[in-house]
């Protein structure tokens, strides 16, 4: 008799619960709607989300190669500041070198050696100096050709010679680098 009670409330229950169950699935429907809508929602807004992470990582990736862009330039200009630190300084003392040669084309005309040879130690001592920071001559002799990427043309005078034509006549002024750099352009007379 256990089972026909069991029975008997099933059928009951079934029968009360029948047109609630229509209206669940009536609800149901709406339901899955409203589910398939917020789905709908979930994957756009994930993929919204996606799209800004790769914008992110894009903006990332830019900025971290702009700053090691803007290392290796800042490590070149301390680099190249470090060599040419002294730069004004040398080439104040330039005129000083220029006059140091003259005065031992003077002191080569006279016969006082000793302090032809004095002039010439502090000239050497001098040059040394100057080149342990980096200075170096520019070679510039008559009959080199021209180069106006090096050399710095004062005047033009007639070739004394067809072969020196377009080529360095007499260098009027000394050319000097630091480092990799030309402080000061050798000044030349060309033949033309």
């Amino acid at each position: 008799m256990n089972k026909d009670n069991k029975v008997e409330d099933w059928d009951e229950n079934y029968s009360e619960t029948q047109p609630d169950a229509v209206d669940d699935h009536s609800e149901g429907n709406d339901g899955g709607e409203n589910t398939n809508e917020v789905e709908v929602d979930d994957l756009s807004v994930e993929e919204g989300l996606r799209e800004d992470l790769v914008k992110e990582k894009d903006k990332f990736l830019r900025l971290f190669a702009e700053f090691e862009n803007y290392k290796k330039r800042t490590s070149k200009e301390r680099m190249d500041l470090f060599k040419t630190a002294g730069q004004d300084v040398i080439v104040s003392l330039l005129p000083i070198l220029d006059d140091f040669d003259r005065a031992m084309k003077e002191l080569a005309q006279s016969e006082d050696d000793a302090h032809f040879k004095g002039v010439e130690l502090i000239k050497i001592k001098f040059q040394e100096i100057l080149k342990s920071k980096g200075l170096l001559e520019i070679n510039v002799k008559q009959g080199d050709p021209f180069d106006a990427e090096v050399h710095d043309a004062i005047t033009q005078i007639p070739a004394p010679e067809k072969k020196l034509k377009g080529k360095i006549v007499d260098v009027i002024e000394k050319g000097f680098r630091l480092g990799d750099k030309i402080i000061r352009h050798p000044k030349v007379v060309v033949g033309n």
